[in-house]
């Protein structure tokens, strides 16, 4: 008996659906055939983002050889566009671990088709986000200070800097991240080494780990690949927490609230499903995976936004009711001011983006429709970007001295840098798409009907 779903795409929980795959044959040769491939489009999204990514490389080289003057970064806003990019894209990449570990947690079975694309995306944002402490150093070629390594001058560092520890959560989180990546990789590159030759089949033979689906590695395989489950899940909520306390350990009025570790949880986990479905839904059109990635997906990845935005909206009341009700003159000014001040323009624009714009998904139409769910995906990440801004720039330009105040605007080395940061991650998950498998094959096949006898295999 079909489901209503099936009319937009295969659902797992449908055997009648049109779209089904029956044979994993199919399913091999569906995702498989991208691989090693490419398109003149995808060559052409590779010129432009390695060409965003160069640009970027140029502004850090100007910042390098003439000093973090060219920076916009001054007195008193000393954290400028590359903090609010850093926490930004360490936002972007917690999506992946939620969907690949938490929902394999409580056995969700939409996240299949997604999760894989998930975590390498939640593997290129962090290693995008790590760029940022560097820039932000400035004499970036002693970023080693960072750790703990022996001295002779007996130098070590601040722990009770909250930026010291975000150097160990997120080095943590990626190592993590990049483990639970690669184990859950491997049954699929096996399957493509077995569908190549020569030296790409001795290539991928050795990433494989001598992997051939015996019972007994598939004992370990779900045993290992569980238990990074289990840690990981913890990461997504530290990790952010973390990254919150940068600025909820500091007295500057704006930020010293006990609300910002659930408030950038919450802000992560909306900003990355949003990312997902900007990522994937080109993806699958383009490589003709509807059949495992469609909009049954996609409808649960806006359903994951439509509860975070909600968060994110009560958060936002919740910061204006605290200041309100707190009497404290220097809190009240400060969300005043970024209701009404110079940098209004900027705190309007991410209510809209992120409490209002996703309001059109509690419409199924909406929610099921590939234009909606892809523009509306683009306009709450601008809007995620843009409440760092707000959070960062308008605390440090408007703090407790009026002598002090000033106006932050970044300059071209800074939007440089941005441009090539997404330039960056961009390079990394094109590279991703087109040399391992971007929807999780073996995952797949435990959705569709055993093969049938000569069918392949």
């Amino acid at each position: 008996m079909a489901s209503n779903d099936a009319i937009y795409g295969y659902d797992p929980r449908d055997p009648a659906a049109p779209n089904r795959p029956t044979t994993y044959g199919q399913v091999n040769r569906d995702i498989i055939r991208p691989l090693l491939r490419p398109t003149a489009l995808w060559l052409l999204a590779m010129a432009i983002v390695v060409g965003m990514m160069v640009w970027g490389g140029f502004a850090w080289y100007q910042q390098i050889t003439m000093g973090m003057g060219v920076a916009g970064i001054t007195h008193p806003v000393m954290w400028g566009v590359y903090i609010v990019t850093f926490v930004f894209w360490i936002g972007i990449g917690h999506a992946g671990t939620l969907i690949s570990a938490i929902l394999f947690l409580v056995y969700s079975r939409w996240r299949t088709g997604v999760y894989r694309a998930s975590e390498a995306m939640t593997v290129f944002a962090v290693m995008t986000a790590l760029l940022f402490p560097v820039l932000h150093l400035g004499r970036c070629w002693q970023a080693y200070w960072f750790f703990p390594y022996p001295n002779q001058r007996q130098l070590w560092m601040n722990f009770k800097s909250p930026l010291m520890w975000d150097v160990f959560a997120i080095s943590t989180y990626f190592t993590v991240s990049a483990v639970f990546f690669y184990v859950g990789l491997v049954p699929d590159i096996a399957i493509f080494r077995d569908h190549s030759k020569g030296l790409i089949r001795k290539v991928y033979g050795a990433m494989a780990l001598g992997w051939h689906g015996t019972d007994r590695q598939w004992h370990h395989y779900m045993a290992a690949y569980g238990f990074f489950a289990a840690f990981a899940a913890p990461l997504v909520l530290s990790v952010h927490s973390v990254v919150s306390w940068d600025f909820a350990m500091a007295p500057t009025a704006g930020w010293h609230s006990t609300i910002f570790p659930p408030y950038f949880v919450a802000g992560a986990i909306f900003s990355g499903c949003a990312m997902v479905i900007s990522l994937l839904m080109p993806m699958t059109y383009l490589f003709k995976w509807e059949p495992y990635v469609n909009l049954w997906h996609f409808e649960n990845l806006a359903k994951m936004c439509l509860l975070t935005s909600g968060i994110l909206t009560y958060a936002y009341g919740m910061e204006y009711f605290i200041a309100w009700y707190s009497q404290n003159p220097y809190e009240w000014a400060i969300f005043s001011w970024r209701a009404t001040g110079d940098y209004a323009w900027a705190f309007w624009l991410m209510v809209f983006c992120n409490c209002v714009a996703p309001l059109v998904w509690y419409s199924k139409k909406m929610r099921t429709n590939p234009w909606s769910l892809f523009i509306v995906a683009a306009i709450i990440n601008v809007g995620m970007w843009l409440e760092r801004f707000n959070i960062v720039i308008s605390s440090t330009a408007h703090n407790f001295d009026p002598q002090t105040w000033a106006l932050y605007s970044p300059t071209w080395v800074e939007v440089g840098v941005l441009i090539g940061s997404a330039g960056w991650f961009g390079t990394w998950f094109l590279l991703f798409c087109k040399t391992f498998p971007a929807v999780a094959i073996t995952e797949i096949k435990e959705m569709v009907a055993p093969p049938v006898k000569g069918a392949g295999h």
